[in-house]
């Protein structure tokens, strides 16, 4: 390195000398040139001194070696100037040109560059991170130059490492994560509200650990990376269990495509038996309409299922509603305030994976949370992942006197009005794009905003707090206070909403599946139902968690699949099904789980089962095979047809019939048959808007859609 570096260095000073013989040889007769050529000749060999070599390039140009961190002072303008007279060597002098720039100024940065190589200094420094080359003729093309930076960039990005330190000595703080609940610390890294050390002792000395994440909802977040927690199923009910002594409402949210797996059927042990309960079915926008009515079907369904768990004598009222696109979100508001008012505290309760994170998130942008509030308090963290809220997260409840009820009802009667070209464009744009997600699409809105300001010739006043002292405002407030803070008043009666931490099911197949698999197995968007005729000794695969074979029956059988789109079905003989799984299981055909034969070694073995069911008849499902937490199939057969299946999957996994099924009649949404296979075309039955636009509008909405088919 060093023998390459010198030699670089001789070829420029014998370059820099070679342009300036010229210039001097033109200034000889009449004086001398300034310069260190004396200086630069005694650096050359014996043997390249005599001869003379002539500048290919224009002398006006020159090629600069900088050196950012080798640099000299200008030097002393004082000292005594050494000249140097050549005879020309040419018959005719060149005309006059400018003195080039001295280099003496380099040659003392490139001497002091070739000390510290000598010297060893040392460290192994990357010539090129020293070294500015420029050239003004030969300029580098800014493409090249951006995709030698990308080139570096893509290098060493790879997987996302966790970074930090724990610190055990640091003592645990008295504040929560606004993402998960769990209380912030440094000690322990598989503890909930972990932040790194480094990271938390800096938040703390500078005041900002108040509305802080820990390092799991921060990946959760931003990096769609779940960290495994030490955190067992007792830890979440125990959570749950803090309700019991005090007066409260509790809102029961289920899963509909978990059901009836997904009602905590414990409920009164772990709450009371005292408290009023409401129960939620979330997700209706994922489910297609199968026939006119469904919602009502659906609804009798779950108060059914809701009296078999045991506390139906405890349930006041029943919603159906989305989370995600807010569909009922309004009514439910509406009914909560109306019924119970401002009695207590509300309690999100439910099962993992259920959406109560998604409707805290969805209230407290509604009427339901106090103005103020959601400017305040931070979003709890969403995931597919299950367990994700760990502790109780809350906001304030606003308090529904009449005067607001009035507000809130012009609003909505307003709102229900309104047509497309009314709405704003954020507004258009978010009813567009769940109508694409979802078949059901709600508009939540807020009649009280705390960013709203007055014009300066409106006296504006709450009738509510002519019902609270004259000074009581002034004696509980104290000291003045920043805009950001809650009042003495507006929290001292406070009733709060709060998100308890998801009930962690037992024989769940989400527990058999890392992180990828499971955004693929938890559906986000609309299920459309995949249709398949299947005649016996034929088999079906939900990729590779779920088998179906189709062992006796008359005559041919339509299985549909509601499930997430992205995992794979495939269907074949019941003879070749096991070469099909042993080979294609872990790969791009069955899907999920995704990693090859490694991963496939982890995952636990298919455990057969055997299932029984007769037929109702071509238009309507005998029952659903349900497939744990990752769907289900819906099995329609011929009238009174005797049908045996044999249904595998993971032992640690709840494979079972449910009768009734919960969409009986999505056989009738298989579209047409594809021909020379098994499958029918996929058909998306077209959803409705709740809340705000006529079927006017709701029409346009649709439009592009159709003019597209």
């Amino acid at each position: 390195m060093f023998q390459v570096f010198q030699v670089c260095v001789l070829r420029q000073l014998w370059r820099t000398v070679s342009c300036q013989v010229p210039a001097a040889a033109s200034a000889g007769r009449g004086g001398s040139v300034p310069g260190s050529g004396r200086t630069l000749i005694r650096q050359l060999s014996s043997r390249d001194r005599g001869r003379v070599r002539g500048c290919t390039v224009d002398p006006d140009l020159e090629e600069q070696f900088v050196f950012p961190d080798c640099t000299d002072p200008d030097p002393d303008p004082h000292q005594e100037e050494k000249h140097l007279v050549l005879q020309p060597p040419l018959p005719s002098p060149p005309p006059p040109v400018s003195p080039p720039v001295p280099p003496q100024k380099h040659l003392r940065s490139l001497e002091r560059q070739l000390q510290v190589l000598r010297g060893g200094a040392q460290q192994e420094v990357d010539p090129e991170s020293l070294i500015q080359f420029q050239d003004v003729d030969f300029l580098l093309d800014e493409n090249l130059v951006a995709a030698k930076k990308k080139k570096k960039k893509a290098a060493g990005k790879g997987e996302h490492k966790v970074f930090g330190t724990p610190d055990v000595d640091e003592p645990v703080s008295d504040t929560t994560c606004s993402g998960c609940g769990a209380v912030l610390h440094c000690a322990a890294v598989n503890a909930p509200g972990y932040l790194p050390s480094e990271k938390y002792k800096v938040l703390l000395q500078g005041g900002g650990l108040r509305g802080a994440t820990c390092q799991r909802c921060h990946l959760l977040t931003h990096h769609h990376k779940a960290l495994n927690l030490q955190v067992s199923r007792d830890q979440y009910r125990d959570v749950v269990r803090q309700i019991r002594p005090h007066q409260a409402l509790v809102l029961l949210i289920v899963d509909l495509l978990d059901l009836p797996d997904s009602i905590v059927h414990d409920l009164p042990e772990l709450v009371g038996t005292n408290k009023h309960v409401v129960v939620l079915g979330n997700k209706i926008d994922l489910l297609p309409g199968d026939s006119p009515g469904y919602l009502r079907r659906i609804k009798r369904q779950l108060a059914q299922y809701s009296q078999e768990a045991g506390f139906g004598g405890q349930v006041t009222d029943l919603h159906l509603i989305s989370a995600k696109t807010g569909y009922g979100i309004e009514t439910l508001i509406s009914s909560l305030q109306r019924s119970w008012k401002y009695k207590g505290d509300v309690y999100l309760v439910g099962s993992a994976n259920a959406g109560k994170s998604t409707l805290f998130n969805t209230l407290l942008d509604s009427d339901f949370c106090k103005s103020k509030a959601s400017d305040l308090i931070h979003k709890a963290t969403i995931s597919p992942w299950p367990g994700t809220t760990l502790n109780l997260l809350k906001f304030p409840i606003i308090n529904p006197t009449p005067y607001r009820m009035f507000r809130r009802q012009e609003r909505l009667n307003e709102a229900s009005r309104q047509t497309e070209s009314e709405l704003s464009p954020d507004e258009l744009r978010r009813l567009r794009q769940f109508s694409r997600q979802g078949y059901l699409v709600g508009r939540v809105g807020r009649t009280f905003r705390s960013d709203i300001r007055s014009r300066p010739d409106e006296i504006q006043f709450d009738p509510d707090s002519l019902a609270f002292g004259e000074n009581e405002e002034q004696e509980a407030t104290g000291p003045s206070r920043t805009p950001e803070e809650f009042t003495y008043n507006e929290l001292k009666d406070a009733h709060w909403l709060y998100d308890t931490p998801g009930i962690l099911k037992e024989d769940d197949i989400l527990s058999l599946l890392n992180e990828q698999e499971v955004r693929s197995v938890v559906p986000t968007q609309a299920l459309i139902p995949r249709t398949f005729v299947l005649k016996p000794s034929m088999s079906l695969f939900v990729g590779a968690l779920a088998r179906i074979d189709f062992l006796q029956g008359h005559k041919s059988c339509w299985f549909s699949v509601v499930a997430s789109g992205q995992v794979p079905v495939h269907v074949t003989s019941l003879e070749k099904a096991d070469s099909v799984y042993e080979k294609h299981a872990g790969h791009v055909l069955l899907g999920v789980p995704a990693g090859g034969s490694a991963r496939m070694k982890e995952f636990p073995a298919l455990v057969p089962q055997e299932f029984r069911l007769v037929g109702r008849g071509y238009l309507e499902a005998a029952t659903d095979v349900k497939l744990s937490s990752a769907g289900w199939v819906a099995v329609t057969a011929v009238e009174g047809d005797q049908v045996l299946l044999r249904v595998h999957g993971p032992e640690a996994a709840r494979f079972s019939l449910r009768t009734p099924p919960l969409l009986p009649h999505i056989v009738s949404l298989k579209g047409e048959r594809i021909k020379k296979s098994t499958a029918y075309k996929l058909m998306k039955t077209p959803g409705q808007l709740d809340g705000g636009l006529t079927s006017r509008g709701v029409d346009r909405l649709q439009v592009k859609k159709k003019k597209k088919k």
